[in-house]
């Protein structure tokens, strides 16, 4: 439902360079001004409570400040309350916002643009829109946010400047937000990736400065400069970058919630996308969220033989792919083999992923040609999707080759998971065939000299990076499971979103492991995308995630244990009414420690030199269960907890 809406019901001209707009619900409001020399600047409150001070707006194009010495306009107002069909968290996103297009004219050079602000219940999204043919360079923003003082900023840092913006595959850490401008070493720079999310003072609630909807456009990231303000800042720093025609921005997003359950919860990111093309997406019977068998992690890529042996695994364990990963192209006839696999992949109901660099197919010479000729390859094998990698930028030129890829993949029926990359703005609602990107630190890190991930970063993940868009983290490696408990590694599984779920253990570990293998129903079991979601009390951002999800009337509930050892209350009121059969896995605090390297079976390529090299096992019982009951759930530092409640 679309309906336009008469200004003043809706904005307050309080005097002549103020201008007050509301969200629906008129929980949040925001105010627009004139600043020193005409500056635009705009805040915003949240439940009648300051969230964001004063900031500077504006947009810089051929050198023309946009943001300074303007006259702005009375805006159009529209109101949008929609429901489509999503995927991840929920299924059935609610899109309700009130948009108000303020037309503006810069004084001095008379250019005429406009600015959107769209306000919804769950927080506040601007940007600019810059009419004009042929080519225009866009030199940056002056676009900010001063966030109120006391809040607590949770970032992502990377202790090497070569990676830390390029594959956004950072630790989650905090610190109070008066001192983010000097809290990354100055040999790695003070910028930031998004989403920067602030635990606000005062009870307020939760906060998160991201983006969405980046097309056309250079990706933005985060300087704090200092005095709580952070400042659009892009890969192409000086130099700026061209728009061809009308410059779009991106969405620059501030999502607002009381409790981290509004948070996680929150389809702001999407909303703020375009919906599908219904010509190019026509068909979407090809798209099918599902989980995959991986050797990468375990045994290296081997050969044709070793990935036709990963088929039958992903047919085993009920999963719907299996991903070659990086080498194959070096096989002997690579193609006609790679075309015996999926056909083998075809008769198990197991589609085939195949991995390359993106450097193999990103000359965008002739319209893409090198892709398009790839592409056709890929279709020919019969393989399912691709698993790009190394990107490695969120310049321009590479949001403009990513944005290709999902078109030229979706006239080939084909799916993409996108490895060394930025972090999601969005873009799988208008292609719904990006089934899933990286832009995180996962489990692969436990390999690397710079790992294990600490348990910190992982009871951080539901509430940071899986915020704005769903993520390959690659779960589950109790042969390589830095600090946590094999309860916790199969926790991650419930709160991490993502619509292909590739694990990174070797399946005969998980299937027949003696200290492993009566879990395996519940691996076996978890989909990769849910029904519902619900953020269980206690959580706490880095140092407890407590989700309940549903898929169909069954209901799986996951805790990672960020911290010390505890004792957890988890009331069962999210159940429907009856009994459930309840599967439990926990840590079992009296049981010897368990040593993983001696765990993997036929492992080909273990690191013995792991530091790690024991964990907490993990116990498995079952129970009859009604929403009345309350379970109290010991974990262990670093430990965890799944539950899998099975209707009747």
């Amino acid at each position: 439902m679309i309906r336009f809406i008469y200004p003043l019901l809706f904005i307050s001209m309080i005097h002549a360079d103020l201008v007050h707009i509301v969200s629906p619900e008129k929980n949040i409001s925001a105010t627009l001004s004139y600043g020193e020399k005409g500056r635009l600047l705009y805040r915003v409150d949240f439940n009648q409570k300051r969230v964001i001070e004063p900031s500077e707006l504006g947009i810089i194009v051929g050198g023309v400040d946009l943001g300074l010495d303007i006259e702005i306009g009375k805006p159009a107002v529209t109101e949008v309350d929609e429901s489509y069909e999503t995927r991840g968290k929920h299924t059935q996103a609610r899109n309700h916002f009130i948009n108000y297009r303020f037309p503006i004219q810069h004084k001095q050079s008379q250019r005429r643009f406009h600015l959107d602000f769209r306000l919804f219940n769950d927080g506040v999204a601007y940007r600019y829109v810059v009419p004009g043919k042929g080519i225009q360079h866009v030199d940056g923003e002056r676009s900010s946010w001063k966030i109120i003082p006391g809040a607590k900023a949770w970032y992502f840092e990377r202790l090497t400047k070569k990676w830390k913006l390029k594959s956004y595959a950072g630790e989650w850490v905090s610190t109070e937000i008066e001192k983010l401008d000097t809290a990354t070493p100055k040999k790695i720079g003070r910028v930031q990736g998004t989403p920067i999310v602030l635990e606000l003072p005062d009870e307020i609630g939760f906060a998160a400065v991201t983006k969405a909807a980046t097309y056309n456009y250079s990706g933005m990231r985060l300087n704090p400069i200092g005095d709580r303000v952070l400042v659009a800042d892009f890969t192409e720093g000086g130099d700026g970058f061209d728009v061809d025609g009308t410059i779009t921005t991106p969405w620059r997003v501030t999502m607002l919630a009381e409790d981290l359950n509004g948070l996680v919860n929150s389809d702001i990111i999407n909303n703020l996308n375009p919906a599908p093309d219904p010509v190019l997406f026509a068909d979407t019977s090809y798209i099918k969220p599902g989980r995959s068998a991986w050797s990468w992690e375990s045994i290296g890529l081997g050969t044709p033989k070793d990935q036709k042996q990963y088929i039958d695994y992903a047919s085993e364990m009920g999963f719907e792919y299996s991903t070659v990963d990086d080498g194959w192209k070096d096989w002997d006839q690579p193609w006609e083999t790679m075309k015996s696999l999926a056909d083998y992949g075809r008769g198990k109901k197991v589609g085939v992923f195949l991995w390359v660099d993106s450097k193999d197919i990103r000359d965008p010479a002739d319209d893409y040609l090198q892709m398009r000729k790839y592409f056709d390859k890929v279709a020919a094998s019969g393989a399912v999707g691709l698993k790009i990698d190394f990107m490695n930028s969120e310049a321009k030129e590479m949001v403009d080759f990513e944005i290709a890829v999902l078109q030229n993949a979706a006239k080939r029926k084909l799916v993409i998971n996108f490895h060394g990359c930025h972090a999601s703005t969005g873009e799988e609602r208008t292609y719904p065939n990006e089934l899933t990107r990286e832009g995180i630190r996962g489990m692969e890190v436990n390999k690397h000299k710079d790992g294990p991930l600490p348990i910190s970063h992982n009871a951080a993940l539901p509430f940071t990076r899986f915020l704005v868009g769903q993520a390959d983290y690659t779960p589950i490696l109790f042969t390589n499971p830095g600090p946590t408990s094999f309860a916790h590694q199969l926790a991650t599984l419930v709160p991490y979103t993502t619509g292909l779920q590739t694990y990174a253990e070797f399946p005969p570990t998980m299937m027949t492991a003696p200290a492993v293998m009566e879990a395996f129903p519940i691996i076996r079991a978890i989909p990769s995308v849910w029904d519902e979601t619900r953020v269980l009390d206690g959580s706490k951002i880095g140092d407890l995630a407590a989700i309940a999800r549903r898929s169909g009337d069954d209901w799986f509930v996951g805790i990672l244990n960020g911290g010390a050892a505890r004792e957890y209350d988890l009331a069962l009121s999210f159940l429907g009414d009856g009994i459930y059969k309840a599967l439990l896995v926990q840590d079992d605090l009296e049981g010897a420690p368990v040593n993983v390297i001696e765990l993997g079976i036929n492992m080909k390529a273990m690191d013995k030199r792991q530091e790690w090299t024991t964990a907490t096992p993990l116990q498995v019982t079952t129970r009859s269960l009604d929403h009345s009951k309350r379970l109290a759930v010991k974990m262990a530092k670093g430990g965890g907890f799944v539950v899998w409640f099975k209707k009747g």
